[in-house]
Order: structure tokens, then C-alpha cells, then sequence
């Protein structure tokens, strides 16, 4: 049996008159760079939580969020259209422990974090954007994943405005 569940997904965006290259770099700053494989390596030979709290600490950034993945879609833009097509970066963000806290009162919430940060080129300036996690846990009506996901949305927002200015 299939279920559905509507969503709607507040988006919010910062602007910026500075080049794509130096938004990006502020940005890529803020977050922690982790070798994946031995995050993952680590968090699965750790035996209690406060390993886990441990080595997520020394995988984040100055923003308490990492960076999971990264795509370079204006590369596939600029196959396609030549060195005019804009700049266009997908960052996947996050950080386990603010996931964990979510996923444990709304299992869903897995399915949105880590989280999606747009950085691309416009004609009016650099956009970078980012759906809120509290829109997209809001139906499932769980006022406590709904403080986690308001903790974690600030924490996002002030890394756009930060990148931004």
C-alpha cells in the first residue's frame, strides 16, 4: 500500500554581488571537510554515543555542519552551452547528531537531512539557497523534531548570510 503526503517547502536565498569563486570559498570555509571514508570507518567502530559526539566535533566547521557531497553542475552546463553558462554548485550539509535528533521523533526527517545548499550564478548576483528543514518536517506535527529543525535552519541561514556578505 502507497501512502502520500503533501509537502510544501519554504525556500529561503541570499544574494550576493560578490564573484561566484569568492562566495564559494567563503562558504566551503564554514564547513568541515571530512574523509568520508574514515568518518564512516569511525562512526562504525564507535561503541557509544559519546564517540560519535566526539568524532562528528572534529568533522564540522565553524558552522557545526560538514560537507557530505558536492556537485558541479554548472560544469555539465558549460558541456552544453560553452564557457556563458553560469556557475552552479549543489553542497550536501549536515551534521549526524542534529540529524539523529530529528530522525528520532519524525523517521522522515532522514529523508531531508543532510540538507541541500544551491550556489549559483544569476543575472542579478550570486543566489545561494536552501530549503527549510522546519517546512519540510512541519505535517508530520512533532513539536520536538520541529525545534531541532528551527535550531538547525538558523545555523543554515546564517551560513548563507555569512557566504553572502
Amino acid at each position: 500500500m502507497m501512502t502520500k503526503k503533501e509537502i510544501a517547502v519554504e525556500r529561503i536565498s541570499a544574494l550576493s554581488s560578490k564573484p561566484f569563486e569568492e562566495v564559494v570559498t567563503a562558504f566551503v570555509a564554514a564547513i568541515g571537510h571530512p574523509d568520508m571514508a574514515a568518518f564512516g570507518s569511525n562512526l562504525a567502530k564507535a561503541r557509544a554515543y559519546a564517540e560519535v559526539e566526539e568524532i562528528v566535533s572534529k568533522a564540522i566547521g565553524p558552522s557545526e555542519l560538514m560537507e557530505f557531497a558536492r556537485f558541479d553542475l554548472g560544469a555539465v552546463l558549460r558541456k552544453r552551452n560553452g564557457s556563458r553558462a553560469p556557475q552552479s554548485m549543489r553542497f550536501v550539509v549536515g551534521n549526524p547528531l542534529i540529524m539523529s535528533q530529528m530522525v528520532e521523533h519524525v523517521p522522515d526527517a532522514g529523508s531531508y537531512a543532510p540538507v541541500t545548499i544551491l550556489i549559483d550564478e544569476r543575472e542579478n548576483g550570486v543566489q545561494l539557497s536552501y530549503d527549510k528543514m522546519e517546512s519540510l518536517l512541519a505535517p508530520y506535527g512533532s513539536s520536538e523534531a520541529l525545534k531541532v529543525a528551527r535550531q538547525l535552519d538558523s545555523k543554515v541561514e546564517a551560513l548563507l548570510t555569512a557566504a553572502a556578505d
